[in-house]
Order: C-alpha cells, then structure tokens, then sequence
C-alpha cells in the first residue's frame, strides 16, 4: 500500500511538473496542455496509421532481442568455456559497449540501407548485455557443482537444463530488462534518423516537422506505457518462477 502511494505520488509530481512548465513556458505550440496530449493520445490509439507503425516497431524489437539473445548466449558460453574465444570477442564486445549509438545508427545507415539498419543497430546495442550476463552467469558457476554432477549424471541436456541454465536465468532476466528498454529506445532513434517507412520514429519524425508536439508527447507516453508494461510483466513471471523454486 505504501509503495502504491509513493508511485501515485511519484507520477502525480511529473503531471504537476509539466503543469507547471506549460504556465511558464506559456505557449501551446511548444508546451502542449494535458488535455490536449490526452485527446491525442487516444485519439492515436485508433489510428491505422499508428497501429501499423507500433506493430511493425515492436516486429523488429523482438527480432533483434531473439537474435541477440541466440547469439548472446551462445557466444558468451563459448567465451566463458574458451579462454581463446574469450579473447577474441572481448575487444568486440568492447567496442560494441562503448561506440556511440549516433556513430552507429550513421555507419549502418549508410552500409545496410534504412529498412535493414534499425534491425543492425538494435542488435549491436543490446547484444553485449546479453553476451556479458551469460559470460558472468556461467563464471559464477560452481565448479565443484560441475564435477559431482558429471559424476552422477553423463547427460549434456540436463546439464545445460538443471545447472547452466539455472545459474544463469537471473542475469539473463535483468538482462532482458536493460535489453528491452535501451533497445526501445535506440530502434526508435535509429528509426528516427533514418527515416524507416511504418515505423513510431517516422511518426515521431513526422509530428515534429509538422510541429504537432502534442502528437509527439502522446507517442512519448506510448513508448513508455509498453516499457512498463513489459517490465512489470518481466517481474512477474521472474516472482513466479522464484516461488515455483
């Protein structure tokens, strides 16, 4: 109960913030009121427009998070099993982890076109996240663990099932949650820049050039109305999963 009315209070303070800078700002052009981003936020929700341009974002953001998530985990068990591969990835991932996601979005524009970059440039995001949770769950292991269950059980499934996976779901899970959000954002931004056709970021494109800016608050509140959707729903099923345990 406590912690309801400190989240109530928390969004409460934001509406009144934004209140607030409206009355100073005091003009609708730049600084749209409420009730007007409300209407247009649910005015939006009905739009094929719209709708066709969130189904087609979220497509590519489960895209890129299977295919970094396969390629995380498989890499970053090789790495933790191969000192040798290890090595050979590291100033990958390093890179990856520290180039500037406009110096990004810019390269694979140019190489890959605009259709194919959002899918590129989420996937190198969010990649060494994924990559370094397993490299770190499968370090954390118990070596001991390994050896008496090699001694008991000569079955490589269920060691992969009862000991690797089981160590490493928790990072894999905070994972998903560091994942979900920055890939969010850097597909929207990327979608953004290079003007991908049925996209939120050519909306949001759209609405500022035709200086709508209570469309572009309403695509904003969308955006982060499915990143708490989707977190909430992450903490769950990892409670589930916990009690299940």
């Amino acid at each position: 109960m406590k912690n309801s009315a400190i989240k109530i209070s928390s969004v409460l303070s934001l509406v009144f913030i934004w209140y607030l800078i409206y009355i100073i700002i005091d003009h609708p052009l730049l600084i749209p009121p409420i009730s007007k981003v409300v209407e247009t936020f649910f005015k939006m929700l009905i739009e094929s427009d719209f709708l066709n341009a969130l189904w087609h974002t979220s497509f590519r953001l489960i895209i890129s998070l299977a295919i970094s998530l396969v390629c995380g985990i498989s890499l970053g068990y090789l790495s933790a099993k191969n000192k040798t591969v290890e090595l050979i990835l590291r100033p990958h991932v390093t890179i990856l982890k520290t180039i500037p996601v406009i110096s990004v979005i810019i390269i694979m524009y140019i190489l890959v076109g605009y259709q194919i970059a959002p899918y590129v440039i989420t996937f190198f995001m969010i990649f060494p996240i994924f990559y370094q949770a397993t490299y770190q769950g499968i370090k954390a292991i118990n070596q001991d663990l390994l050896d008496v269950y090699h001694l008991e059980m000569e079955n490589r499934y269920l060691e992969i099932k009862y000991v690797y996976l089981q160590n490493i779901k928790d990072y894999l899970i905070l994972a998903f949650f560091q994942s979900f959000g920055l890939g969010f954002k850097v597909l929207v931004t990327s979608e953004y820049i290079t003007q991908t056709n049925q996209s939120i970021g050519k909306l949001l494109y759209q609405a500022k050039v035709n200086l709508a800016y209570d469309k572009v608050f309403a695509l904003t509140i969308v955006l982060v109305i499915i990143t708490v959707v989707v977190e909430m729903l992450m903490k769950f099923f990892k409670n589930k999963m916990l009690n299940e345990t």
